[in-house]
């Protein structure tokens, strides 16, 4: 098991390493290649995946129901806490409630579990974005434009994809391969640019940061234990949501937090603190994982 376990923490951490020890010999255009990311390649990953009729949506609906109650769940779950504290509620909640499932889900899954877990990884990644995009948004300014959020290229592209899938409408196979070849270039990609975003980390509100490294799984996986039960999930996709449950913040927030103008150097600290503490957490949770996903965990 640590063997299974190495070979999927090991080409993570080593990918965005590569990116931190470029982006300090470089100082490359980071924002540049972010937006290249999120307005191209990923959203041909997920046009890709979910317009593949190999992957039957509706089998998805309870992991995407899953997904939906951890994100959501989490900020009502920690929402007295943080009132209790004194902490800023705009500040905290959405670095807890929307996690790195693009950065780190993705690779995560697919080196754990292989090609397989690719389309429950994407329909936790939808989701997630999805949310973040809507009620993360309103939650920071509640006067957010949806017209502005459905003019998004991932937005258009899940909406495409979910067309295709569920009108069974069937793409040429050469399409469907070049759409997949240039949507895998994310993922490294996503890696590789969360690397370069570690030389950011702010130790200077270190106390708030370590308090969201540990709120962000815990709180994420005290959900996902009676919803993978209630859900029926099993397998694979109970083993996906476990993963995602357990994700740290994703950077998005800290993008969103800069462009609103709330408090960014705290979200800094949240996000960047939380993904260093994943290197003791998704140890763990993937032990845990392994040790019963050949069981059908849940199932």
């Amino acid at each position: 098991m640590t063997a299974q376990i190495l070979a999927t923490l090991l080409p993570v951490f080593l990918i965005a390493g590569c990116g931190t020890l470029y982006g300090r010999l470089r100082n490359p255009d980071i924002a540049t290649l972010n937006t290249l990311n999120m307005e191209l390649f990923v959203p041909m990953l997920v046009f890709a995946v979910l317009a593949d009729g190999q992957a039957p949506l509706e089998e998805y609906a309870g992991l995407a129901l899953g997904g939906t109650v951890v994100v959501l769940g989490s900020g009502l779950v920690l929402w007295p806490l943080v009132k209790w504290l004194g902490l800023e509620v705009k500040t905290f909640l959405p670095p807890m409630m929307f996690n790195n499932s693009g950065n780190m889900g993705i690779p995560l899954l697919l080196l754990a579990f292989g090609e397989a877990a690719l389309p429950a990884a994407v329909v936790l990644f939808i989701v997630e974005m999805l949310l973040h995009f809507t009620v993360g948004l309103w939650m920071l300014s509640p006067g957010s434009s949806l017209l502005r959020i459905l003019r998004l290229p991932i937005v258009l592209a899940t909406f495409a994809g979910l067309a295709v899938n569920l009108l069974g409408v069937a793409l040429p196979g050469w399409l469907l391969e070049a759409l997949h070849m240039l949507g895998g270039v994310c993922i490294p990609l996503l890696l590789f640019a969360l690397g370069v975003r570690m030389l950011d980390i702010d130790f200077s509100d270190w106390k708030t940061g370590l308090l969201g490294a540990v709120l962000c799984p815990l709180s994420g996986l005290v959900l996902a234990a009676p919803l993978v039960w209630l859900l029926g999930l099993s397998g694979l996709q109970a083993a996906a949501l476990w993963v995602f449950a357990a994700l740290p913040p994703a950077v998005l927030n800290y993008l969103v937090a800069e462009q609103y103008r709330q408090e960014p150097h705290k979200v800094a600290s949240l996000v960047l603190i939380g993904n260093l503490g994943s290197l003791v957490v998704m140890p763990v949770v993937l032990a845990l994982v392994f040790a019963h996903v050949h069981a059908g965990i849940g199932g």
